[in-house]
Parts: structure tokens; sequence; C-alpha cells
């Protein structure tokens, strides 16, 4: 049986050694802490199976005056279904350990090295998810005084910005934007055709909708067109699609304001197979004041491989801006441009990223039910594993 002990100065360097030897599946005995660091014992997770079969085997048999001999294959599926039992429960206490430990070695962090653990809990209250800000402390180089300067370097660099070569009122073509009801499409959708007009001219420039669905969608865009001077068509169903866009094929510009559909809406699939089957790249629209895990599941089933980038709106309403850099870093979204308001044209932006990570790592005046506090801190960032790529 192979029990070993690990003495180490963090817990966290006892359990990379323990899993370099014993492997993943190794079990956390006992734990303490000691004058050095902590001192932990682990076992190999195949001596438990081993411990479990031989305990099996040697216990005691109570003897019946007239014992029933069930059948051989019942007997031994009751024996494996106990055995299994017995291992999920040891699986179970090995998770639990493991995370107790965890949450340990990041109250020694805090204590260790406070200005890391303080970076830490900034990105989180900024609005970032614990797994890039975990990743991005575990790479921050050791005694760097100027950690959060570092951060903004690495997130900058891995941050994709639309270039003037990738600006599609210049490239032209179709274009529609995708998201769900209420992130600002037919507002932001107007003032990409108010840049084009004032580069080409209304006549290069047509609208289309979709939106068949909300009460006065066609005619809010159709206002838009009128101050514009620009045509805007209405459009239902793919074949509609394609013979609208064939007969505006002489048009430099054409943006297709799309109904507003929750993310999980099943006709969020048959837009996409619409779009795709007329060859109609996408930009995916952003609420910055969303939530993080509402913004990734908003990604998650709007992105595709027709989808160029995105627009982030509602800058001006949104408390924290993490969330959204986060999801936009993470899924390698091109931001094209910002928006921080309604007026047309005047508020959408080119997108500068220095002016929104500085608006990011900004504090914020009054402190939120919400924000992370030091003594929660250890709870929250055990058993969160760092699965981004992020280049340093």
């Amino acid at each position: 049986m192979n029990i070993r002990k690990y003495v180490a100065a963090t817990a966290r360097e006892a359990l990379r050694d323990i899993r370099n030897e014993l492997g993943e599946d190794a079990v956390i005995l006992s734990n303490r802490p000691t004058p050095h660091g902590v001192e932990i014992v682990a076992m190999n997770g195949d001596d438990i199976a081993h411990l479990s079969d031989s305990a099996a085997r040697k216990a005691p048999v109570i003897q019946q005056a007239k014992p029933v001999q069930p059948p051989a294959k019942v007997q031994e599926t009751g024996q494996q279904h106990s055995e299994s039992v017995l291992l999920g429960e040891i699986k179970s206490m090995h998770n639990k350990l493991q995370r107790q430990i965890e949450s340990l070695s990041w109250n020694h962090v805090q204590q260790r090295d406070p200005q890391r653990a303080a970076l830490l809990r900034r990105l989180i209250n900024a609005g970032f998810s614990t797994l890039l800000a975990r990743q991005l402390l575990e790479k921050l180089p050791s005694g760097d005084e100027k950690g959060e300067q570092w951060i903004k370097q690495v997130l900058k660099r891995n941050l994709r910005v639309a270039q003037a070569d990738d600006d599609i009122v210049a490239k032209g073509g179709a274009y529609a934007l995708i998201g769900p009801t209420g992130v600002g499409k037919t507002t932001t959708t107007a003032k990409l055709a108010a840049r084009a007009v004032v580069r080409y001219g209304a006549d290069k420039v047509a609208l289309l909708t979709t939106d068949s669905y909300r009460i006065g969608a066609y005619e809010q865009l159709k206002i838009y067109g009128k101050i514009l001077g620009v045509a805007v068509h209405a459009v239902k169903g793919a074949d509609d699609l394609r013979l609208t866009l064939s007969a505006l094929r002489h048009k430099h510009l054409v943006l297709i304001d799309t109904v507003g559909m929750g993310q999980r809406d099943e006709r969020v699939v048959e837009q996409n197979e619409m779009f795709d089957e007329a060859g109609v790249k996408r930009l995916l629209v952003l609420n910055a004041t969303s939530s993080g895990d509402t913004l990734e599941d908003v990604v998650r089933m709007y992105h595709n491989k027709q989808v160029i980038g995105c627009i982030a709106t509602k800058l001006d309403e949104a408390v924290n801006l993490g969330g959204v850099l986060d999801v936009v870093l993470r899924h390698r979204l091109m931001m094209h441009f910002i928006a921080n308001g309604q007026r047309v044209p005047e508020d959408l932006h080119p997108v500068n990223i220095d002016v929104l990570l500085h608006r990011a790592f900004k504090p914020t005046e009054e402190k939120s039910p919400y924000s992370l506090d030091e003594m929660d801190f250890p709870a929250v960032m055990a058993g969160v594993n760092s699965e981004v790529s992020c280049a340093v």
C-alpha cells in the first residue's frame, strides 16, 4: 500500500507533487500546517480500490440455520454495487478535502502575497471571470510591483480589435446585426448606416429588417431610413432574403436588422440557417450591462464561423466592463465598434482598448453588495480550474 507524506511550503506545491507521483486519482488522507508550510498524507487511488476489494473479501459471514443462497449473478451485482458506492463516497470525500486544501492555499496566498490577492479580487469585482482572473495572476511575474499594468498589457495583446482593413463600412457587403432582444440592434444598424451615407451617399446604402414579430419594428427602422434618405425593405424567410439581396447587389452596404430573441429560442437556429444560405456575414451585438453568465450564454448560442465580430453596446449604462471584455477575449471575437448612447450617429465609436481597460479597472465609488469580500475570497477561488488560452 503506497501511503506517502508530502511536506511543502504551500498546499499548492504539495498537491502538485502528489499529482506528479500518485496521479490525478490520488486520495488525500490528512493535512496539517507545519512551521515550514503544510504536511499532506496521500494515497494512490488504485490502492483504495484494492483496499475495498480486500475489505469485501474479509468481511465476516453470519451463518444462518438454513442459508438461502441467491443466484450467483445477483450476488455479484450486489457486491459490485456496494463497491461502487464505497468508491463514490471516497471520491466525494477526496474532492471535498481537496477543495478545503485549495481554500487554505488561497488563505496562504492572501497572507504571503497580499498584492497578488488584492489584484485577483479587483479583477473579479470588475466583472472578469474567476477562470480568466486566476490564470492571469498565476502567470504574473513574481515580485512585479506593477501588477495591474502587466495585466492590462496582457489583456490588450489578447483582445482583438478591428483595424482599418476590417472596417465593414469601408469594405461594404451585406451584414446582419444579431443578438437578443433589447441589446440595441436597430439603433446600432442606423448608426452604421449613417456612417456609410456620409462616406458614399444614401443611394449606396440599403436597410433590411427580418423583424416581423415586434410591433412597430419595421416602422422604427423606416423612420431612421427616412431621416437618412435610405430605402428600407422588410423580408420574410430565406427565399425573400435572397431575392432582395440580389436586387440590391449594386449597393455598397446592406445592413440587416434582425428580430430580437432570447439566446435559447429555437428560432436562433432557423435564423442562422437563413443567413448561411444567403451568404450573409454577421455582427453579434453584446449588451455590456449583462452579467458574464448571460453574455457567455449569448455568445455560445449565436456564435458561428459567419460571425465576423461583435459590437458592444450600452457602455454608458454598464457598472463594470469586465464581463463583456472577458467573454470577447475568451471567444476570440473581434471588436468592431462600441456604443454608449442612443444618439444617431454620434454614439458609435471605434474601439479604444486603453480607454476600455482604464474604465474596467477604475475603482467604483460605492461598494456593491455583489463585490467580493476578503473573507469570501478563498471559498470562491477554491476548485476553479484554469482552462483559458491567454498569451502573455
